[in-house]
């Protein structure tokens, strides 16, 4: 009977304990969140003072749109995460450092970099034949897709502001904009510039510092937040949430939008792919619309960094969403189309296990070479 007890006893002390750290968990997400916003503001509020430092250097690299789309590619693929690099945008447009206009390649450029992640993780395939081939294929098609968006897309926005311009009309017809605003209060309402901002720059005594600070808290805040909930919500199922996710193209759509939303992360997402597709348990084709909603999902940091901000920040945000959006219009209704990036990855995966460099090389090419010889030309 005394064992009996003692093993009820036990069982409730670690139920007891699983709760704590349940709680635990959810006051550190809540933690990173408030950390995130404060972060954002404070990026916001240290690109003013130093507007005038560097306010021309970056107007006069942004100036070229082709500079800019190249710059958000290498500064994404550099710190692997478009969630940080857009959230940074959105910061540099609500403080009016740069202009809507100027910041649109930028987020075009973050969406093909945050792909670099899942084509490196695709490379630990490289000693399985077979399973090589695969991974290559689903690591790039992700690649493929973006870049086919920005030779779409681009053209669109460099002669006719198509994005710019339709987003300011949603957020003035939608009214989703804060319209008292202004580039000295955003993002926290009450941690404004004439409060806890102005605090820390007291404090720590240089706009440079308080840049440096705002931007590591940002990166840690948002890996910190991905890490957590992508464990508490994937964790060991990812063999039970491939039953789910993959039998129709709408519903792994809706799953990538929702699980990559919930992470803050496409990278995280779109990389649990890479073993699925080379272990054969999910095709290439099937994955592909999962790839589709995890674009979409991503656009929710942007998004959240643009509360109570100007109207143009906010317009950046609809920007990152209707680019995505129109890839989802695009690629995911007709099979036909959506076969197009999918038969160009296949293709790369073949001449990939062909030659093993061409994995290497691409990655080097595409991510660092081809975009510094672009900005360097058009300078």
């Amino acid at each position: 009977m005394s064992k009996e007890v003692s093993k009820v006893s036990v069982l409730e002390q670690r139920h007891t304990v699983s709760q704590w750290q349940s709680v635990g968990k959810y006051l550190s997400v809540l933690g990173a969140i408030i950390v995130f916003m404060l972060s954002i503001n404070l990026l916001s509020y240290s690109f003013q003072g130093l507007r005038e430092e560097i306010a021309s250097l970056i107007l006069s690299v942004t100036m070229n749109p082709f500079i800019g789309l190249f710059i958000g590619l290498l500064l994404t693929a550099v710190i692997q995460s478009s969630s940080i690099s857009t959230s940074m945008v959105v910061a540099l447009v609500g403080s009016g450092t740069i202009s809507l206009s100027a910041a649109v390649p930028l987020i075009m450029g973050a969406n093909v970099g945050t792909t670099l992640t899942s084509t490196i993780i695709s490379l630990s395939f490289i000693t399985h034949r077979r399973a090589f081939r695969k991974a290559i294929s689903a690591g790039v098609v992700h690649d493929i897709y973006n870049i086919m968006l920005v030779i779409l897309l681009f053209p669109l926005e460099y002669y006719y502001q198509g994005l710019s311009r339709t987003s300011i009309w949603l957020v003035n017809t939608l009214g989703i904009a804060d319209p008292e605003a202004t580039s000295e209060l955003v993002y926290l309402g009450s941690f404004s510039a004439n409060g806890i901002d102005e605090s820390f720059v007291n404090v720590v005594g240089s706009h440079w510092l308080v840049l440096v600070l705002a931007c590591s808290m940002l990166f840690f805040s948002i890996k910190y937040i991905s890490n957590v909930i992508s464990k508490s919500l994937i964790g060991e199922s990812k063999d039970k949430l491939k039953k789910y996710i993959f039998t129709n193209p709408y519903k792994s759509f809706l799953w990538g939008g929702g699980l990559t939303a919930a992470v803050q992360s496409s990278s995280i997402t779109t990389s649990l792919i890479i073993p699925l597709v080379a272990t054969n348990k999910v095709s290439l084709a099937k994955s592909f619309p999962f790839i589709i909603g995890a674009n979409i999902g991503t656009t929710i940091t942007a998004l959240i960094a643009s509360f109570f901000a100007t109207e143009v920040a906010v317009s950046i945000a609809i920007v990152h969403l209707l680019f995505n959006s129109l890839g989802v219009l695009l690629f995911l209704p007709i099979a036909s189309i959506r076969r197009i990036p999918i038969g160009v990855a296949a293709l790369f995966g073949r001449l990939t296990l062909r030659h093993r460099l061409y994995g290497f090389l691409y990655i080097v090419l595409m991510f660092f070479i081809i975009p510094f010889l672009l900005i360097y030309f058009n300078q």
